[in-house]
């Protein structure tokens, strides 16, 4: 019975988060944990598998509702849930099911240790993870990594990374950014946008370390401000100096959380609709926004998306993706809007 203690054990709700949510999964009204449990039990011994039961419940509860489902399956059938659902899925409909019987924060914190572990790091997933969430989500990851891993968040990122990029995701794992404030402080805002410019484009080489410390310790808002006072000492903006003055995957980094601080939710959708557009749809990246945000902003990222693309997320997911990984892709973001 290890795995239903393992990820369902904690259930740590968000302490007052200030920012707001847009969650496309919301908890079901009526909701009987028993008569769900029941219609799973009898989704997986039917011939065959019904897959589509198995979507409809997961994708329209939350991961409280679906934690209460496991431990009411536990009691009916003397079987723990995800090993049940382990075996009656495969591929990518598996996956996605299995993320979804962990909280947000243990996903991320299971994504991040299947970046380091192993042969080579997986950058991409490692810097798209810590550059894009909240304080607070960090702060939760960090908890939850040490509760499953029984390792520090820290000391797996600086023994798997180097440099500045290092440098720079252990200044985010320390969580000392600001929290936003009523007051609008100009002088300061003042004094990061001229730090920012005399530490890159106005000198010879890269003051890297500047860099870092703004940008992982100024609350959201003020940077906002930060990069639209940048633009009046210096002929680019944040993200084109960012080009100029560094390369690789601290680039990228950089890159990442510029983005994020100016539109989070914007953001996500260019990262979906760049995966899957590309060759073979990078299922991974797919997978892990829309698993890790359906009770986030997913509801935000789809309005984004449909702005930004021109189309929406559902038609997209509908043009590049099929079977139960379709359906079950399209339960998580809900109806178009």
């Amino acid at each position: 019975m290890a795995l239903v203690s393992e990820f369902l054990g904690q259930l740590s709700l968000h302490p007052g988060s200030l920012e707001p949510k847009f969650p496309t999964v919301v908890p079901a009204a009526d909701f009987n944990p028993d008569k769900d449990a029941a219609r799973i039990e009898t989704a997986i011994k039917s011939k065959g598998v019904d897959e589509q039961t198995i979507i409809d419940v997961l994708t329209k509860r939350t991961y409280s509702q679906r934690r209460e489902i496991a431990f009411a399956y536990e009691r009916r059938a003397k079987k723990d849930m995800i090993s049940a659902l382990k075996t009656a899925l495969s591929g990518s409909l598996e996956t996605v099911v299995l993320g979804l019987m962990r909280s947000t924060a243990q996903y991320d914190a299971t994504e991040i240790r299947g970046s380091i572990k192993g042969l080579g790091t997986d950058e991409e997933t490692l810097i798209e993870i810590l550059c894009s969430r909240s304080n607070d989500e960090l702060v939760e990851i960090k908890k939850v990594y040490k509760e499953l891993f029984k390792k520090d968040l820290d000391k797996d990122v600086a023994g798997d990374t180097s440099g500045n990029f290092a440098k720079l995701l252990l200044a985010l794992v320390q969580t000392k950014r600001d929290e936003p404030s009523a007051i609008v402080d100009y002088e300061k805002i003042d004094q990061d946008a001229r730090a920012l410019y005399e530490a890159g484009i106005g000198v010879k080489g890269t003051d890297v370390a500047t860099w870092i410390s703004i940008m992982s310790e100024r609350s959201v808002p003020h940077l906002q401000r930060v990069f639209q006072r940048y633009k009046s000492f210096s002929p680019y903006d944040m993200l084109e100096s960012i080009k100029k003055e560094v390369k690789g995957d601290l680039q990228k980094s950089f890159t990442v959380l510029v983005e994020c601080f100016e539109n989070k939710q914007l953001f996500f959708a260019n990262r979906l609709n760049e995966a899957m557009k590309s060759k073979g749809a990078k299922e991974k990246v797919v997978t892990r926004i829309i698993v890790s945000r359906c009770e986030v902003d997913l509801k935000k990222i789809c309005s984004e998306y449909k702005a930004s693309v021109g189309q929406s997320l559902q038609k997209t997911i509908l043009e590049h993706t099929k079977g139960d990984y379709q359906k079950v892709l399209l339960g998580l973001c809900g109806p178009e809007h």
